[in-house]
């Protein structure tokens, strides 16, 4: 006879859940297709434009790269990077094999999502410390938007990660895509199934010691 009990178990609370969910996100490469539906991209666009932004604004704009434009994207970011690289004096077979795997993760993606940031709605202000104080508040609220996607997929037993080049080459980026000049690109999510071989890895318990203090 069982002596597990046959009382039904309690239902997660609405906490439990969202901790769990956070807590199990991870980045996850080697991405496979087929590619998400459109639907399903503009409810993970539609999750981030709910994230926290300073003055009741939405300083974010949202661009799905299609195949067709993979290509030129990926060699408009290779040739900014590759200028940095050369100037940093990083070995010519180092850079090659630096830009092949970033060229592949953009044109090899199932579903390639550019996020960038705009000023649209933002306070104006006549010294500097401020200006870019308000720009700060504008890229803080982005980070949000685009954790809402990450966790967001996670849910949805889908692999994701963050691409943080176009911060690096906005010009190249706003050219290859043909993006109004305001937008200022941030960074791309590639969004994909996860392989049947993926095994999440263990995160280290966190060391609060370090990273927090009282006051």
């Amino acid at each position: 006879m069982s002596d597990e009990s046959t009382e039904p178990r309690a239902a997660p609370s609405r906490a439990a859940v969202i901790e769990a969910a956070i807590r199990a996100r991870r980045s996850v490469r080697g991405l496979e297709g087929p590619p998400l539906a459109p639907a399903e991209v503009e409810s993970l666009v539609a999750l981030a434009l709910t994230a926290p932004a300073p003055h009741h604004t939405l300083p974010w704009r949202f661009a799905e790269v299609t195949p067709a434009r993979r290509s030129a994207l990926a060699a408009a970011m290779g040739e900014a990077w590759r200028a940095d690289l050369e100037a940093d004096g990083v070995p010519r077979p180092q850079q090659e094999r630096a830009l092949a795997r970033s060229r592949r993760q953009v044109e090899e993606a199932p579903t390639l999502l550019l996020g960038c940031a705009v000023s649209e709605g933002l306070r104006v202000y006549s010294d500097e410390r401020r200006a870019r104080a308000e720009w700060t508040l504008a890229t803080h609220s982005f980070g949000a938007g685009m954790q809402n996607i990450l966790l967001a997929a996670s849910a949805r037993g889908l692999a994701a990660f963050w691409i943080s080049a176009p911060l690096y080459a906005p010009e190249a980026v706003r050219a290859a895509l043909d993006l109004d000049a305001a937008w200022q690109p941030q960074a791309l999510i590639a969004l994909g199934h996860p392989s049947a071989a993926y095994r999440p890895f263990e995160r280290p318990t966190p060391d609060l010691g370090t990273h927090f203090v009282r006051r």
